[in-house]
C-alpha cells in the first residue's frame, strides 16, 4: 500500500480522439498531437514518465514512468463527466444544455430571487461577451448571463459594478434554482476587472457545481478517516463533498506551487492529494491560444521534477486529463478525447494499456483497502 497517493488532472490536455469523438461533433480533434505538430513543442520530462511513447515519438527518452491511455464512457466532455467518472460517479444521462440560450422562465425568477436583470444570455466565448457588452454592463448594473456546449451557466460581472459577495450570492441563487430537469452541470462566477476594451478575467472565479448523485471515491475515503487534500477548483467540482483540506489557486503557477507545498507538510502523511491545474482550458484551450496552450505545459514540464523531488518511496503520481479542448479545433468548446495516463513510482517502468476513467478511483480505493464499485484497480500493474 501506498501512504500517499498524489493525483493531478492537467485540465483538457487530451491525447487523441474517443473512439465516440464523431457522435460529439469531434472527430480527429488531438489536443496535445496538434499542439506538438504546430509548435515543435517537446516535454522532456513527461516524455520520460512514458508520453513519448504515447506520442510516439521516433527518439524516446529512457522511461521512468508507467504509461497508458484513458478512455471516458460517461456521457459528456466536460470537468464534471470527467473528475466524476474518475471518482466513481458515471453520468448516463445528458445534462441539460441551452444552446440558445436560458428560457425566459429561468431568466425572470432569477431576477425576482436577486434583484439583478441579465445581459446576453447566449452561447458564446467568455472573453468575447465581456469585451461585446462590458460597457453596457457597466452602464445599466446589470450582469452578463451566457453558456457554452457545455451544461453550464456563466454568470459575469466586473468587480467594481458587482462585488464578489455579491456575484457569489447570485451564482449560489442560480445552483439552488437550477435543478430538476435545468440541473447544469456547473454554475460560474466570471469575474472580471479593466477598462473598455481592456477588460481582463480575475483568478476569483467560483464553480457551483450539482451535487454527485451518490457517493463518490472522495466520500468513501473520508468517512473511512483517510484525508483528502484538494487543490483548485477540486473542491468546487464535488460541491465540497468528500473533502479534508483545501486550497482554492488561481492559476497553473499557484495550483503547482500549493501540490508541493501540501507534499512537504510533515501532517500529510497518508491520504490523498487531488489537485487540477484549470489554465490549460480556461486560458488557452477555449480560446484556441495553441501558442498560450504550449507554453503552459512547458511551464508544467519544467516544474515536474519539483513534484517528483517531493515524493517519498511510499508515494505515488498519477498524472492525467479530464477531457480534451483541442486548440487547433473549430469553434470554443470541449473536445471529446483519450486522455494520457502516466505514473510515477520510483523510477519503475511498465505499460498499462487502454484504461477506463474510472480505474483512476479503484486505484485508489484499492490502495487504502476499500473496495470498488467501478472500474479496475491498477495496483497489480504497478510493482512496489
Amino acid at each position: 500500500m501506498y501512504k500517499r497517493i498524489v493525483l493531478i488532472i492537467l485540465d483538457s490536455v487530451g491525447l487523441k480522439a474517443a473512439p465516440d469523438a464523431a457522435a460529439f461533433g469531434n472527430e480527429g480533434a488531438s489536443t496535445l498531437g496538434h499542439i506538438y505538430e504546430r509548435t515543435g513543442l517537446r516535454l522532456p520530462n513527461l516524455e520520460k514518465l512514458g508520453l513519448a511513447s504515447l506520442m510516439g515519438l521516433a527518439s524516446k527518452p529512457h522511461q521512468q514512468g508507467y504509461y497508458g491511455q484513458l478512455f471516458p464512457h460517461s456521457v459528456g466532455k466536460d470537468t464534471i463527466a470527467g473528475h466524476w467518472e474518475m471518482m466513481g460517479v458515471m453520468i448516463e444521462q445528458p445534462l441539460p444544455v441551452y444552446p440558445n440560450g436560458f428560457p425566459q422562465r429561468i431568466l425572470a425568477e432569477l431576477t425576482e430571487r436577486t434583484g439583478y436583470s441579465f445581459l446576453g444570455n447566449k452561447t458564446a466565448s467568455g472573453t468575447t461577451i465581456i469585451q461585446e457588452l462590458g460597457r453596457l454592463h457597466e452602464e445599466t448594473g446589470k450582469a452578463i448571463i451566457y453558456t457554452s456546449a457545455d451544461s453550464v451557466m456563466q454568470i459575469a460581472a466586473h468587480e467594481s459594478i458587482i462585488p464578489l459577495e455579491q456575484l457569489y450570492e447570485i451564482c449560489e441563487t442560480a445552483r439552488l434554482m437550477m435543478q430538476g430537469k435545468d440541473a447544469v452541470g456547473r454554475i460560474i462566477a466570471r469575474p472580471f476587472i479593466g477598462e473598455y476594451p481592456n477588460y481582463k478575467r480575475t483568478e476569483h472565479r467560483r464553480d457551483y457545481a450539482l451535487i454527485p448523485p451518490r457517493s463518490t471515491v472522495l466520500d468513501a475515503l473520508v468517512d473511512n478517516e483517510i484525508p483528502v487534500y484538494a487543490v483548485g477548483k477540486i473542491e468546487d467540482v464535488f460541491a465540497g463533498r468528500g473533502i479534508s483540506f483545501t486550497t482554492h489557486t488561481g492559476n497553473n503557477d499557484s495550483g503547482m506551487k500549493q501540490i508541493t507545498s501540501y507534499m512537504r507538510q510533515p501532517d500529510f502523511s497518508q491520504g490523498l492529494l487531488f489537485a487540477n491545474l484549470n489554465d490549460f482550458d480556461s486560458m488557452y484551450g477555449h480560446r484556441r491560444n495553441v501558442v498560450g496552450y504550449a507554453q503552459a505545459l512547458q511551464e508544467f514540464d519544467d516544474y515536474l521534477p519539483m513534484i517528483l523531488d517531493s515524493l517519498g518511496e511510499d508515494d505515488l503520481l498519477i498524472i492525467t486529463a479530464d477531457h480534451g479542448n483541442d486548440p487547433t479545433y473549430a469553434g470554443t468548446d470541449h473536445t471529446r478525447e483519450i486522455t494520457p495516463l502516466l505514473i510515477y513510482n520510483n523510477g519503475r517502468t511498465g505499460y498499462l494499456g487502454d484504461r477506463a476513467f474510472s480505474d483512476i478511483g479503484a486505484t485508489i480505493l484499492a490502495n487504502f483497502g476499500l473496495q470498488p464499485w467501478h472500474g479496475e484497480s491498477m495496483l497489480g500493474a504497478i510493482s512496489k
